[in-house]
């Protein structure tokens, strides 16, 4: 039998044996949240599903007129939809590597655009940062994610964590930034030039500054983020 036969192929891409967990990975760009009630996702992301499911787009004055304007400013990276019903329900995000956490009692800050999918245990709230320079590098807002259950983060290739201690900051670019600890504040540093207003300056004009303890987790793509136009 040739390796490239249909039932190799079928052998090698069929769905893996289910395991004790509501989130658990078919590959690593593919999620499968075995659904009993609700679920919130990124709103794009589901990819198939079986069983009884129906989506809801997040109504934009669902959380209060505060998330309404923050949701109005964050543009589409930071739209949800609610999964509700029984199944099995797949998700994945243009081919981004897929980790899964599950959270005790803890909280992570993520980047609106690289969250998947959560339980609806974990409280949401979407925060901004400080200084309106953060716009110029595309990162603009971030979602704190705190409770306990799982989550669903997505990378471009694989994700590496900096460790970040007392007279140890770590340094990094917007465009490159997935999530960090929720006990850390992101200073926004800038150093334009003319270069810079005039296409020819350093792509790290934007940077990160993470000070204290906790972590910091980067990929190895400058990703852009832009707002969706209708």
């Amino acid at each position: 039998m040739s390796v490239y036969s249909l039932k190799n192929f079928l052998d090698h891409s069929s769905q893996d044996a289910d395991l004790p967990e509501a989130f658990q990975l078919e590959s690593p760009y593919m999620l499968k949240v075995d659904l009993k009630g609700m679920v919130w996702i990124k709103a794009g992301s589901m990819t198939a599903y079986r069983g009884n499911i129906g989506f809801k787009r997040e109504g934009m004055l669902e959380r209060g007129l505060g998330m309404f304007v923050k949701k109005a400013l964050t543009g589409e990276g930071a739209s949800l939809t609610k999964a509700e019903g029984q199944g099995e329900l797949f998700l994945a995000d243009r081919g981004k590597k897929i980790s899964v956490i599950h959270l005790e009692n803890e909280a992570i800050c993520v980047n609106g655009n690289d969250v998947l999918a959560f339980d609806p245990d974990i409280r949401y709230n979407i925060t901004m940062l400080k200084k309106v320079a953060g716009m110029l590098a595309g990162g603009l807002f971030n979602i704190r994610l705190e409770g306990t259950g799982y989550i669903a983060i997505t990378t471009h290739y694989e994700p590496l964590t900096l460790r970040v201690s007392p007279g140890m900051p770590v340094i990094t670019d917007p465009n490159a930034t997935v999530a960090w600890a929720a006990s850390l504040q992101p200073e926004i540093r800038t150093d334009f030039s003319v270069g810079t207003f005039l296409g020819r300056g350093s792509g790290e004009s934007v940077q990160m500054v993470f000070s204290g303890e906790g972590f910091v987790v980067v990929q190895p793509y400058e990703e852009v983020y832009l707002q969706e136009t209708t």
